[in-house]
């Protein structure tokens, strides 16, 4: 009974929130918390022909604090409906949060695996942490079971970090990545296996940092795709290197071949998977459809959230398709977004620009299609940029000598640390296909070779999408663009 009144005082405590919360920045057709605080997505699941998505939230405070698991569902991937809040922490094996985590339908059961949270001193943030399991017959209710916590302890040659299991099935045994570190600070991913989501086996490392890779691998995500092993993790710890690793923590991957049996992992170098400001903690499903779907935090810790002052702060990526390209993971927008296209509208079709191609729209949830002939290119750099009616912009940059893309989010919202930078090999075209919210901007450049995901706070009104090129002329195959329709 005390469990149900934590939901119930949860539940309470968002309604009251979102009554008095300040809409200027709330996005269209994102995923959110009802109010106050949201970070990592968890338990991104199918279940009984639904998507289900959960994520770490702090009901009480738009500011981070002892976290619960919000619960949102979806049919199509686009229109999500909020359900009530999953888990609410204060349980023996969950003392101080139920931390970040994973589902899994185990026949018929919607089972939640997640670690428990447990401060030692708070002060000087001393904690322990242990894995957990919560049931659900209805996918709205969950029961944590008797059994909690299912893994009370990490290795011995480990340090405190012990968290974010993510659970799959091969034939008949359940196996468990968590992010861990080693007492000498070197980031890893371990592996267990289960035959019922109980009683757990530890089996050993699965990978582990070479030294330059940080001192906690956190979120990891371990799947097969097109006959490759594919490890996703969000790594603590990295020092920036040039255009490289410029926000406080990453999300990247490795790609190799993996052996069940002997547990032996051979990979490639680590990628980072997205190159904007904004994205974190990535989790993936592999739905009824045979695709590998992502979808990830849209914010970055210690980065500057002006929605705090407005009573919520968070927001999950739009989910996106991922694909192998030798051994490059490239990520694309599902193809259900084209369900929030209202209206299209073409302009500039094969058309020379010089200097700069105005499109006027006023709307603030676009989705923008830009396709460059660079086969009949005399400029030095050409982008678009999302402009406001004054100052305010957000500029994308392909600068064609650097081979190297730009956005520049520093006149709209981001006066600090503005500019993200990535490569992007390419002598024929680019196309870039651009999602505009409220304070969103997804980019995702010639078919998912490179993506950036960031904030952005503009204030003024839109004047519109401007295309432009610096010190020449550039073939214009298309601009497009469609008003988005907003699904809350």
């Amino acid at each position: 009974m005390v469990k149900i009144n934590r939901i119930q005082q949860a539940e309470e405590a968002l309604k009251d929130a979102k009554k008095k919360m300040n809409d200027r920045y709330r996005l269209g057709y994102h995923i959110m918390a009802p109010a106050n605080w949201m970070n990592d997505p968890n338990g991104f699941v199918q279940y009984k022909g639904e998507y289900h998505a959960f994520y770490q939230c702090h009901p009480y405070d738009e500011n981070w604090g002892p976290m619960h698991w919000g619960h949102v569902k979806s049919k199509d991937l686009i229109h999500w409906e909020h359900l009530p809040v999953a888990l609410a922490p204060g349980d023996a094996c969950d003392t101080g949060g139920c931390f970040s985590g994973s589902a899994v339908d185990n026949n018929g059961e919607l089972t939640l695996i997640y670690t428990g949270h447990h401060y030692t001193d708070k002060e000087k943030d001393l904690f322990y942490q242990n894995q957990n399991i919560a049931v659900s017959t209805d996918g709205i209710t969950f029961e944590k079971v008797g059994e909690n916590p299912v893994i009370a302890e990490p290795p011995v040659d480990s340090a405190h970090h012990f968290r974010d299991p993510k659970v799959w099935k091969h034939h008949d045994t359940w196996y468990m990545v968590l992010g861990n570190s080693t007492k000498e600070n070197v980031g890893r991913v371990i592996l267990y296996g289960s035959s019922d989501l109980r009683r757990w086996e530890y089996i050993g490392v699965l990978a582990q940092s070479d030294g330059a890779h940080g001192y906690m691998w956190e979120c990891p995500d371990f799947f097969e795709l097109d006959g490759k092993y594919i490890l996703m993790i969000s790594p603590q710890g990295i020092k920036a290197n040039g255009d490289l690793y410029n926000n406080l923590f990453q999300t990247g991957y490795f790609v190799g071949d993996y052996n069940y049996g002997t547990n032996e992992f051979v990979h490639g170098s680590f990628t980072e998977l997205d190159n904007g400001h904004d994205f974190y903690a990535v989790q993936t499903l592999l739905d009824d459809k045979g695709r590998r779907i992502a979808i990830g935090w849209m914010d970055m810790w210690e980065s500057n959230m002006p929605s705090k002052a407005d009573g919520w702060c968070g927001a999950l990526t739009l989910p996106r398709e991922i694909t192998l390209d030798h051994n490059r993971v490239l990520m694309n927008p599902v193809e259900e977004l084209t369900l929030l296209r209202e209206s299209e509208h073409n302009e500039c079709k094969n058309q020379s620009i010089s200097e700069s191609y105005l499109v006027e729209t006023k709307e603030d949830l676009l989705e923008v299609k830009a396709v460059f002939d660079l086969t009949k290119c005399s400029a030095q750099s050409v982008g678009l940029k999302i402009r406001g009616v004054n100052q305010e912009e957000t500029v994308l940059t392909y600068h064609l000598d650097k081979q190297q893309l730009t956005l520049d989010c520093s006149k709209s919202g981001k006066v600090e640390d503005g500019v993200r930078k990535t490569m992007l090999e390419t002598n024929e075209e680019l196309s870039l296909r651009v999602f505009i919210d409220r304070s969103s901007i997804e980019i995702f450049a010639n078919d998912g070779q490179t993506t950036m995901t960031s904030r952005i706070y503009p204030n003024e009104e839109k004047l519109g999408i401007e295309l432009f090129t610096e010190n020449g002329d550039v073939q214009v195959k298309e601009i497009t663009y469609w008003n988005l329709k907003d699904i809350w």
